[in-house]
């Protein structure tokens, strides 16, 4: 358990073993409003460890945590504070005293942070339905149909095998039946039934011979880095636009992108920027010793 713990401390993150769930002592309730993230929930050597301090561990938590109990993650992550604090004082007590690469770093969070809350709120804007269907219809617009099909295959390890199967097909016998009775893969339970594919879905030379058949031709053999295939088109179509429901997601994401690209756009137009072209090498990016103190 408490190498566990060591290993979050040094990475700066928290680990909350399951088995802390066995001796958990859950915290005693507080009065719904008698509590805010001021509160103090420990003091070590004089530095409160709060509420908020802890709200803000727990979020930052990697997913498989967040579903543990309330009162073994309340423990864990006190805990984890309180030895950080331990740790932490060790080498500095105030913000004052920090190494310099602690104050960067901080420096680096702080507008880390503050940048993610502005990109979250512009983000988390409603997307006006017009402005969706009209990127919509742009993509539609666009589109261009690409042929897809839909084939059916046997796959036999030799060309004699496959030359032999071929026969019996030409000589009447069905080509489900013959598929399932001798193909080697998956499809074989369906008849060989590889359903609807597009350009780039399969490898090349399958794809070669399929793009010259008629529908209800069946060819081959035809070789592959999987064994010899006879082919067989069931169908053929070209591909149409996804309808607008299932692509809204993505399309909201991107006019949020926009907008937030267009706030830094605007943010940038009104600010003085300078950036210092080659006062050090690029090389320089690489010398940690220059933040250690």
């Amino acid at each position: 358990m408490r190498s566990l713990l060591t290993a979050g401390l040094l990475a700066g993150s928290v680990f909350v073993p399951q088995a802390w769930a066995a001796d958990a002592t859950p915290p005693a309730a507080a009065p719904a409003a008698a509590y805010d993230a001021a509160t103090v929930l420990a003091t070590v050597n004089g530095t409160d460890i709060t509420l908020g301090n802890v709200i803000m561990m727990r979020a930052n938590l990697p997913q498989q945590y967040q579903s543990l109990p309330d009162d073994t993650l309340m423990k864990g992550i006190v805990q984890q504070l309180v030895d950080q604090t331990l740790l932490a004082d060790q080498l500095s007590k105030s913000a004052d005293t920090d190494p310099l690469s602690v104050k960067l770093q901080l420096q680096n969070d702080r507008r880390s942070a503050l940048a993610g809350q502005v990109a979250q709120q512009t983000m988390a804007q409603p997307v006006d339905d017009a402005a969706v269907k009209a990127a919509y219809d742009k993509q539609v617009a666009d589109f261009k149909p690409q042929p897809e099909y839909d084939a059916s295959h046997i796959l036999v390890k030799t060309e004699d095998e496959a030359k032999k199967l071929l026969a019996e097909i030409q000589g009447g016998k069905d080509f489900a039946a013959v598929a399932k009775a001798n193909s080697t893969d998956g499809s074989a339970a369906q008849g060989g039934e590889l359903g609807w594919f597009s350009q780039g879905q399969m490898v090349p030379e399958f794809e070669a011979a399929v793009a010259k058949m008629k529908v209800g031709e069946v060819a081959g053999p035809i070789q592959t880095q999987f064994g010899w295939h006879l082919i067989k088109l069931n169908a053929e179509r070209d591909s149409t636009p996804p309808p607008l429901d299932q692509v809204r997601p993505d399309i909201e994401n991107e006019l949020h992108q926009q907008a937030l690209q267009a706030q830094l756009e605007q943010l940038r137009s009104g600010a003085t920027i300078e950036i210092k072209e080659a006062v050090v090498p690029a090389t320089a990016i690489h010398q940690d010793d220059l933040i250690q103190n």
